[in-house]
């Protein structure tokens, strides 16, 4: 654990070459099976998966179950994380629970109740004490700040006395709720001409993600930049937002980054996008980065003054992206294609 304490201290972004072409970033971690987005939980048929399957469903990953005939649904998801667990293990599961919430709340749920699981720790050992009272720490603090109910014996453990070289990890599993099916926020970009839209801050950050550990094949790099205090401020903005109706999907910004998460919303309808970085972060950073508490929205022209009023009155950042094409990928006025040669290896 020392080591790769010493070797985060090191670490800079600085210290990450900037690529020459964003083109050879984007087509390396497209063969990245981390990237892909699969929906476990409503697709049980024996067919193999394909990787074109990305994003078929509404709410990508998530289940939903038909709670009874007026349309109220239950939602459930299940989320792992082993980046920090033995280094800082509140702060790794913080991140892991707002993660899930903000993904539930994104597409209309309400999240109600969150279980957690210890997995490949030995908790007979001091280091396995630790990760173990961190990481409760770490759920029932998030589990606060979100109003979540935790299951009666708050994490359960696996006991592995010598996992070898699987790292410790946490898995949660979250509920949710729906009152009606048809209330339900997709993902997906479904009309051209949408404006594109970040909510939250974009910072230069490469921390932990799978740009930084598939592509230049740093494992050891601090924790994603993060601020559950802001989540929190952004998750209520988001309930507004949907109250309101004023956006058209809703995708938290998650593995893979800004341009990951537009592939996902762009891919199911063949649609494409036209967005301008921000000059002020590296342009690696702000599409491959993986920092906490951004969400990618596309709003219809009409609403759009409604929607700043909304993050002016919440006092959230927002940075206005681009707007969604017939299926043309383009980032700074620079055409990467088009989105049907974009789903191989995704």
């Amino acid at each position: 654990m020392n080591e790769i304490v010493e070797k985060e201290k090191e670490f800079t972004i600085d210290s990450i070459p900037e690529p020459e072409k964003i083109e050879d970033v984007i087509f390396s971690l497209m063969v990245n099976p981390n990237l892909s987005s699969i929906n476990y939980f409503n697709d049980f048929s024996e067919m193999n998966i394909s990787p074109d399957s990305i994003g078929d469903s509404d709410t990508d990953e998530t289940g939903l179950f038909d709670i009874d005939a007026s349309g109220t649904c239950m939602a459930m998801s299940t989320h792992a994380f082993h980046h920090h667990l033995e280094y800082d293990p509140q702060i790794a599961t913080e991140i892991l629970v707002s993660r899930a919430a903000r993904k539930m709340l994104c597409f209309g749920a309400t999240p109600i109740a969150i279980s957690a699981f210890l997995y490949h720790i030995d908790f007979a050992d001091p280091n396995g004490q630790f990760i173990a009272s961190g990481a409760k720490k770490g759920l029932e603090n998030a589990a606060q700040k979100f109003n979540l109910k935790i299951s009666d014996r708050k994490i359960r453990f696996d006991h592995f006395s010598e996992h070898g070289p699987v790292p410790p990890t946490i898995i949660v599993s979250m509920m949710g709720a729906i009152e009606k099916r048809e209330q339900i926020t997709s993902h997906k970009f479904d009309k051209k001409g949408n404006n594109i839209f970040m909510i939250g801050r974009s910072v230069d950050d490469v921390g932990s993600s799978e740009y930084l550990e598939f592509y230049h094949g740093i494992v050891n790099s601090p924790l994603p930049a993060f601020n559950i205090d802001d989540e929190l401020k952004i998750q209520n903005a988001l309930r507004k937002l949907h109250e309101k109706d004023l956006i058209q999907s809703a995708s938290p910004i998650g593995k893979g980054g800004l341009f990951f998460t537009l592939l996902r919303s762009a891919i199911p309808n063949g649609l494409g996008f036209d967005i301008t970085s921000d000059a002020e972060i590296r342009l690696d950073s702000f599409l491959f980065g993986e920092s906490m508490g951004r969400i990618l929205v596309d709003v219809d022209s009409e609403k759009e003054d409604d929607f700043v009023d909304v993050l002016t009155e919440f006092k959230i950042p927002f940075f206005t992206l681009g707007h969604v094409t017939k299926g043309e990928i383009r980032v700074d006025d620079i055409s990467l294609g088009f989105i049907d040669k974009m789903t191989t290896g995704v």
